[in-house]
């Protein structure tokens, strides 16, 4: 079921054109949670690092680049994103399978320490609130006091009229720098559907699916309301460190003393 190297590149290269028109700003942002987590490990002589839905590797890779001496797990459901990950950026990351939010999904992570940093960048929004509060908790109680969650996405303000207008901005941004002239979501998988080679994949993929649902996630859920349930997960220290329109990195440090409120 694996894919040839020149195969898993030529996607991985299409996969990463493709989420230009979605993030705003994209290279910036993953380069200000590797700023981040590179500051949260400063003097750590072998971080260990959670990449959360991490597709085909994209953020781990940039972080194993900046942090050669860090150890990085990274997380998807996705069979066919794993594999080109795993294929593509082969020496970056531990690649496991599991669905951030079920059951028993931290067990599969194989952690023998405690985490220095966990990222995730466009993958928590699928997580409806209840299950997104879950989830904060456990990756606390997973985290050295003092580690950091780092969250890059698109975090709506509180106030309506100010979520148009931050929208707004990102959109514009996104016309200027030629984000919307790349392939869409959609066409990138439809095409990777005809590809003899990821074919298998791809069953896999749509069966697994089913079996999950629908589901739905809180897409729209504010910066705020995400601040008041990491606090509730135990994270002592909330705040944005970067924006762009609705575009954000938002950083959770854990208690330095323990974990609050788990």
């Amino acid at each position: 079921m694996g894919v040839s190297m020149g195969t898993a590149r030529a996607w991985v290269e299409r996969w990463e054109r493709q989420q230009e028109r979605y993030a705003v700003d994209r290279e910036e942002r993953f380069t200000v949670i590797t700023d981040v987590v590179e500051h949260a490990t400063a003097g750590r002589t072998r971080p260990l690092l959670l990449d959360l839905g991490c597709g085909p590797g994209s953020l781990s890779a940039r972080l194993a680049r900046r942090l050669p001496d860090a150890e990085i797990v990274a997380v998807d459901m996705d069979p066919l994103l794993l594999e080109l990950g795993r294929t593509h950026h082969a020496d970056t990351a531990r690649y496991v399978d599991t669905v951030i939010g079920a059951e028993g999904w931290t067990d599969a992570l194989g952690l023998e320490r405690p985490l220095d940093a966990a990222v995730s960048t466009t993958a928590l929004h699928y997580l409806p609130e209840p299950v997104l509060l879950d989830t904060y908790r456990r990756l606390a109680a997973l985290l050295r006091p003092g580690g950091v969650l780092v969250n890059g996405d698109h975090f709506p303000p509180d106030e309506e009229p100010c979520a148009d207008l931050t929208a707004y901005v990102g959109r514009r941004r996104a016309e200027r720098t030629g984000g919307h002239a790349h392939e869409d979501w959609r066409s990138w998988w439809a095409a990777a559907a005809r590809d003899p080679e990821l074919a298998d994949l791809f069953v896999e993929r749509q069966q697994r699916l089913a079996l999950l649902g629908g589901g739905g996630g809180d897409e729209d859920l504010a910066a705020g309301r995400h601040a008041v349930l990491l606090r509730r997960a135990g994270f002592r220290h909330v705040a944005p460190v970067w924006q762009f329109g609705d575009s954000a990195v938002l950083v959770a440090v854990k208690d330095d003393r323990g974990t609050a409120g788990v």
